[in-house]
């Protein structure tokens, strides 16, 4: 983290809207902000951050809230926790513990220091496996703790959704429960001990028979004991309010159990001992489809005796259309555990049998597993999306009811949706009565947010008449607490805040939360957001062309935080975030860019706008690799927020030396062959001297290569083969006479000047599968060539890159006419990053221009071109092993579907790994990049590489991909094309 001075106010510039919000929070007094840093950087052996980005990155949560911090504080150890806790009681600051930030009722937002404890205090301290315990740090992320138990055979029991980033202190601060708490219960019912901190400095260990307790609390439970015995719901996953319950002598006086669920209202939590449950060694997944979401619910309840380890239900609304779900509106997710596969089976077979359904399957293979539990963990994000794009927000996240009366209680809260003309898509935990939804409340006027607050008010009473909890998991936070008397009626209110006062007498820790709570219509994200669009450059067309809109996509569910990417070739192996997995700081993940980006429009704590150097600096480690626009659940597209930001930071401005050499790349190349002087860049690059003064000059990375040019462009070899393109009758057209299909070949910038081997491969491939190829018009020597204006992009350099695309269209105008005979012929582009720029960027560009929509429709992958229009050819077998990497934007935009169909035809097996190579393009190459560039490559590929057997053919369509091997590697990697064309009979002479 960075460590300024909040008194200091950066360069001030535009902002990039005027701001309408009359109110916003003031900033606070850089005098106390000044002392109280000081005061912290003397005692504290961590981190301390008052600078805009740190308290840009932590306003806000997974929730609708948003509250600006004093500053940011990474602890080391319990030591740093009590000195920053001293430092701040004595100061009257308040104090707010943060894990991963995923809470979804604003817990984890505040006014006066946040706790990071992701940052040093994030380990297993230690492991029993046969007292089945762990002893963890609060800011130890889940799956980091299943890694350390499976070996034993053993796990944690409760498994949010956001396992791979939300962390345990996080976990037991709102009791969090997961999909499987069916079998082990929620969070309290698996800690056996919790190590915390008062705000005056009390060290308890808090667990059975008052252990932890401090003066006074078992006085006052001693004294409402008949009202505790009776003023609480009986549910599986009752969250709300104070466990007060759980320190009746009949339970044990469980100190640790009932400050599971106090959302660090109370203390702060050092370590943990949990208990850690066998895990099952084979599973089984029966999914039943119903008519609806009631049909599910009602049926869920009957399953429980059966001995299930979860039962999900989620609703067609939810679920992709290529799902391959069995037929239904609704299903439930019913996973069986056993010693053996068989009996995991039998069991889900069981289920079936007792299940009254419309249609249904069993599924044990893991992977397939996997990709149906991804469905269901990303609902998280896919439900902030209405089916025709609406936005929809959290605050009604996880209402619990009895699970008998789950069914009857969906009916009458669809009804109420209804008469709010609301919608919503509910999912969940239907086993346990917990229902998720995001509604698509109006949060940006007075009008929506009054009417969020009459919902909320109704569907609190609605779900009390249903003998339920506001919260069944995510706890009360803001969104909630305010309507907690209408659960429990003011006397236990009052208990609540009675035991506040006894943890936390001077009130400092996470204040307004729980107990005299803040309103829950106030402190809302979006209030200092500007209400007029923001002129941009892009088109934006899935959020209606406006920027902040766009911005806004990014709700906090932090999957752009997970550390694993998946199994290479599996359904859950993703590609965000390389960044932030190099680096493990929340400004280089998607949502911490997101967050900066909200707060850049915000203008309150970052001022400047399109000038920001703190949005600058976060961009600066992003790839552009576009795997946010896949695997982040809402869409979220920060490659193209980059190239907008770049696009006005720069504006009038000297940009850096890289944006001129790399990003402006067609241009150079084209000037060296327009003057035949290849031979002499690569001889003054072959000059050590030369050549680091020409990267110093160019913000190029010392450590980087320059890569050869060549010789002769892929055009140049075109025109000298001859036009009359050679082709094979009959072979791979779809029925035998007809006349071959015609394709355009594009030559990119990296094909044409850098790797024209690929071309040519393409064009033998191409060939032999019976099809005519040809390239697109040229206006000659160059000056008048396609380009899909990636580097402008990339670097933000748009109107460049506009100016490219249009003479591109002028230059394909005769191919692009709706009325042209034969329609527009296949566009083949070999190298992703160019395809997806034309799929993607170009119709964005230029979404006024119908020539744009029409090229991006047409153009192809190379593999998707033998499968669409040569159906019928079969490539050489090669029967042998392959490695490499799927490049990011094929993952992220084109889909790699007929690779892998046209590798296994072709006999090429293993599987490609994700994530993404670390050179990107021009980010790799550029000044200051190295250490992360080849740190993502350390990531899944170098890895992948360095276990493939000898023989084993290297694959990696990208250009950046093969250049980064091929600096990094010893070796040879080539793109699908050239392996296949080396097997092809006959191709002496090319």
């Amino acid at each position: 983290m960075k460590d300024a001075d909040p008194g200091e106010k950066p360069e001030q510039g535009p902002d990039p809207a005027p701001n309408p919000d009359p109110d916003p929070a003031p900033d606070p007094a850089p005098e106390a902000a000044r002392e109280l840093r000081a005061a912290l950087a003397r005692t504290v052996r961590g981190e301390v951050a008052f600078d805009a980005t740190a308290r840009a990155l932590h306003t806000m949560d997974a929730s609708n809230y948003r509250r600006v911090p004093l500053g940011v504080v990474a602890p080391k150890d319990a030591d740093d926790v009590a000195a920053a806790l001293a430092v701040c009681a004595d100061l009257g600051v308040p104090v707010v513990a943060r894990g991963g930030g995923t809470s979804i009722a604003g817990q984890a937002t505040g006014t006066g220091v946040v706790l990071d404890f992701t940052r040093h205090m994030n380990r297993v301290v230690s492991l029993d496996a046969d007292a089945r315990t762990a002893v963890v740090q609060p800011g130890l992320v889940l799956d980091r703790l299943q890694e350390a138990a499976a070996p034993h055979g053993l796990r944690f029991g409760p498994d949010p959704s956001t396992h791979g980033r939300c962390t345990l202190g996080g976990m037991i601060g709102n009791n969090s429960c997961g999909s499987h708490s069916v079998a082990w219960g929620t969070t309290a019912d698996n800690v056996r001990a919790l190590s915390v901190l008062t705000v005056r400095g009390d060290r308890l260990t808090a667990g059975p028979g008052w252990s932890g307790a401090p003066d006074g609390l078992q006085a006052l439970v001693t004294g409402e004991l008949e009202h505790l015995r009776t003023g609480f719901p009986d549910l599986p996953r009752r969250i709300s309010g104070y466990a007060l319950d759980a320190l009746l002598p009949e339970r044990g006086a469980d100190v640790a159990r009932f400050l599971c669920g106090s959302e660090g209202t109370l203390g702060i939590l050092t370590e943990a001992v949990v208990r850690l449950v066998d895990a099952p060694r084979a599973r089984a997944l029966a999914v039943l489809g119903y008519a609806d979401e009631s049909a599910a619910a009602e049926a869920a309840a009957g399953l429980l005796p059966l001995g299930p380890l979860t039962v999900e239900g989620m609703a067609a609304d939810l679920v992709p259309p290529d799902a391959g779900l069995p037929r239904g509106g609704a299903w439930l997710f019913v996973e069986t555990g056993g010693d053996t596969q068989a009996q995991a089976r039998a069991r889900a077979e069981a289920v079936v049998r007792a299940a009254d359904v419309t249609a249904s399957t069993v599924v044990t293979d893991p992977a397939g597993r996997r990709a149906l539990w991804r469905i269901r963990e990303d609902a998280s994000g896919t439900a902030t999306r209405m089916p025709d794009g609406t936005e929809a927000w959290p605050g009604w996240e996880d209402c619990a009811v009895p699970p008998a009366r789950l069914g009857a209680y969906l009916r009458d809260f669809r009804r109420l949706l209804a008469s709010h003309g609301l919608r919503g898509a509910p999912y969940g935990h239907f086993g346990d009565g917990c229902i998720h939804v995001r509604i698509d409340f109006d949060l940006l006027t007075p009008t929506g947010t009054g009417r969020f607050r009459r919902f909320s008010e109704e569907l609190a009473d609605l779900v009390v008449a249903h003998g339920g909890s506001l919260s069944g998991e995510h706890g009360d936070g803001q969104a909630r607490a305010e309507l907690l008397p209408r659960m429990y009626g003011p006397r236990t209110v009052r208990l609540f805040e009675r035991v506040k006062d006894l943890w936390d007498p001077d009130g400092l820790l996470n204040p307004g939360m729980l107990v005299r709570p803040h309103r829950l219509d106030e402190n809302l994200r979006f209030a200092p957001l500007p209400r007029e669009p923001v002129d941009v450059a892009f088109g934006y067309p899935a959020d209606g062309g406006d920027f902040t809109a766009a911005v806004r996509r990014c709700v906090g569910v932090a999957k752009c935080r997970t550390t694993a990417a998946g199994p290479p070739g599996s359904t859950d192996s993703s590609v965000m975030c390389p960044s932030f997995r190099a680096t493990g700081e929340e400004e280089h993940s998607t949502r911490g860019r997101a967050r900066l980006l909200h707060e850049m429009l915000a203008g309150e704590v970052i001022t400047d706008g399109w000038r920001s150097t703190e949005v600058r600096d976060a961009l600066d480690l992003c790839l552009s690799c576009k795997g946010c626009r896949s695997d982040c659940p809402v869409g979220v597209d920060m490659a193209t927020y980059k190239a907008e930001f770049l696009h006005h930071h720069y504006e009038g401005r000297r940009r850096p030396a890289a944006h001129y050499t790399m990003g402006r790349l067609p241009v150079w190349l084209r000037l060296v062959d327009r003057t035949r002087t290849a031979w002499l860049v690569n001889s003054l690059a072959a000059v050590r001297p030369l050549a680091a003064l020409g990267k110093r000059l160019g913000g190029i990375a010392p450590e980087r290569e320059v890569p050869r040019v060549a010789g002769r462009t892929f055009s140049r070899w075109w025109r000298a083969r001859g036009a009359g393109a050679r082709t094979a009758p009959e072979r791979g057209r779809a029925r035998a006479g007809d006349p071959p299909t015609t394709v355009v070949l594009w030559p990119d910038t990296f094909t044409e000047h850098l790797s024209p081997s690929v071309g040519k491969a393409a064009v033998r491939v191409l060939e032999a599968a019976g099809l005519t190829v040809t390239l697109p018009p040229d206006r000659g020597r160059g000056r008048g060539r396609v380009c899909c204006g990636l580097t402008y992009v990339s670097t933000g350099q748009l109107d460049h890159a506009r100016t490219a695309l249009r003479r591109t269209l002028d230059l394909l105008d005769p191919l692009l006419d709706p009325d042209r005979s034969g329609g527009l012929p296949p566009v083949v582009v070999l190298e992703p990053s160019c395809a997806a720029a034309l799929r993607t960027d170009l119709p964005e560009l230029l979404p006024d221009d119908p020539r744009a929509g029409r090229l991006a429709s047409a153009v192809l992958t190379f593999a998707e071109t033998l499968e669409r229009h040569a159906p019928h050819w079969t490539p050489p077998r090669l029967d042998r092993p392959v490695a490499g990497q799927t490049h990011c934007h094929q993952h992220a935009v084109l889909g790699d579907g007929p690779d892998r169909r046209l590798r296994e035809a072709a006999g090429l097996t293993g599987s490609l790994s994700g994530g993404c190579c670390g050179l990107a393009g021009n980010f790799g190459f550029e000044k200051g990049h190295y250490d992360v560039s080849t740190a993502c490559a350390e990531d899944q590929l170098l890895p992948a590489i360095r276990a493939a057997h000898p023989g084993t053919a290297i694959l990696a369509d990208g250009y950046s991909c093969r250049t980064q091997l091929h600096q990094t590697t010893t070796t040879h990697p080539l793109h699908l094309a050239e392996l296949l064309a080396a097997h092809l009979p006959n191709t002496s002479g090319e």
